[in-house]
């Protein structure tokens, strides 16, 4: 699947020559990755070519004389264009010459060296365990060096994932976002200027009974379980009396099996809940506490009369979704502070037998596309174990399987819409990421 790359403004900077150079603030996610020049970019572009031929998408030409303002502004589409479809390869994901390059322009955007340091990564019961690593080492080396520790299955790594994690008052925590496993943890962290903000470990799949893989290894049961404990304790998850009795008495016998297994019937259980938002349904400006999981997006709506509104919404109605950038500009010389992040995800539903468009409101609408696109995956990977004659790839964790399928597969896309201010979605300078059925 595509990455959430965008390139939402770009700034004109002197060079030594006494010349001016564009600099791109590309984002992944919602948060600023990197600063990089075209030229460096051609060269990323050009070193690619090499080791994949053809396959890559078109990269914008060079232009040999002064581009005029449109021209400047196509080509920052066109380069933001260019990283969301490289990125829909999985074996140039994990190549050296896309993870060296994005190492560099990483550490070189946020004056970090490449050094010996420790991280901590704070696991679902608030113990952390300190990771020596390279600022330079990615989420997916961290990874590899915390489950040593912790002694948790290699082959089970792809089921978990590191995330920025803000820790609020009152025990609160927000999931920013998930690191991509090309991104350096160390350096997310240093730049993402989120107050309380920690580097978490955290399971990576919203399909529940998904637990299964995972119940003969010890470590990993150790993780699932804390989380549970930590959903229920955060009112993630959302037992009845009767179910929360039960729990606490196999919590008090340390028998994380049946805790498990009961957990299973526990409303809620194994979704991700999103910080308080606003939606436009069954009015405009209507508060909304969203959680995601088991192929739902759960919605408790808050109506004007403050009355409370539980709202479902299948995925398997969902035809599309969109995310766009309301936010206007701020400082331009700072490294991080270019956008004040009003985000928003409109997706397309099959509801009354016709389509409508919904539309939320919040700073995390790229983690909820995350999700959307996480449980569309997991949906495409049991549909192909239950019909061995299907064929579909299914990229996962940066791994590709391949499965076999005939018949069709309603079609499925998320897209990002990139704004420097706001403006209606019909215009031109969109940026449109279209995930198909092959590319899920």
């Amino acid at each position: 699947m595509k990455m959430h790359f965008c390139i939402p403004v770009s700034q004109q900077r002197p060079d030594a020559l006494g010349g001016r150079y564009t600099l791109y603030s590309v984002y992944l996610d919602g948060f600023l990755f990197c600063k990089v020049r075209y030229s460096q970019l051609y060269r990323w572009n050009e070193q690619l070519r090499r080791v994949f031929g053809n396959c890559l998408p078109p990269f914008p030409p060079k232009h040999y004389l002064a581009m005029t303002t449109s021209m400047a502004d196509e080509r920052r589409d066109q380069l933001e264009q260019y990283l969301q479809n490289v990125t829909v390869d999985p074996n140039m994901l994990r190549s050296d010459v896309f993870v060296d390059f994005l190492k560099v322009a990483q550490l070189d955007t946020f004056s970090i060296t490449a050094k010996r340091t420790s991280l901590d990564i704070f696991l679902p019961d608030g113990r952390s365990i300190q990771a020596e690593i390279l600022t330079s080492d990615t989420a997916e080396r961290v990874l590899e060096v915390v489950s040593q520790k912790i002694g948790l299955c290699r082959e089970l790594l792809g089921y978990f994932g590191l995330f920025l994690i803000r820790f609020c008052k009152e025990g609160k925590l927000s999931v920013m976002k998930k690191l991509a496993d090309f991104e350096l943890p160390y350096v997310s962290l240093r730049s993402s200027e989120v107050e309380n903000c920690r580097v978490g470990l955290r399971k990576w799949y919203l399909d529940p009974s998904l637990d299964s893989m995972l119940m003969d290894c010890r470590a990993a049961v150790n993780l699932i379980y804390m989380q549970a404990i930590q959903d229920i304790e955060k009112e993630w998850a959302k037992p009845t009396q009767v179910q929360r009795q039960k729990l606490e008495a196999l919590q008090k016998e340390d028998n994380q099996t049946k805790f498990l297994e009961l957990s299973q019937e526990v409303w809620h259980y194994g979704y991700l809940q999103l910080d308080p938002c606003t939606c436009d349904y069954p009015e405009p400006g209507c508060g909304a506490s969203l959680s995601v999981g088991n192929n739902e997006i759960s919605c408790c709506v808050t109506l004007p009369d403050n009355q409370t509104q539980d709202i479902i919404f299948q995925m398997s109605r969902v035809k599309c979704w969109q995310v766009t950038f309301l936010g206007t500009l701020l400082d331009m010389d700072g490294p991080q502070r270019t956008l004040n992040q009003n985000l928003e995800l409109r997706f397309q539903y099959s509801a009354e037998s016709r389509w409508q468009w919904f539309v939320i409101y919040t700073k995390q609408a790229f983690l909820l596309s995350s999700c959307l696109k996480k449980m569309i995956s997991e949906k495409m990977i049991k549909l192909a174990a239950e019909n061995p004659e299907m064929q579909i790839e299914v990229p996962e964790q940066g791994k590709s399987k391949k499965y076999h399928i005939e018949q069709s597969w309603s079609k499925h896309y998320s897209s990002f819409l990139s704004r420097k201010s706001k403006i209606k979605i019909a215009e031109a300078d969109c940026v449109s990421e279209t995930i198909k059925e092959e590319g899920l």
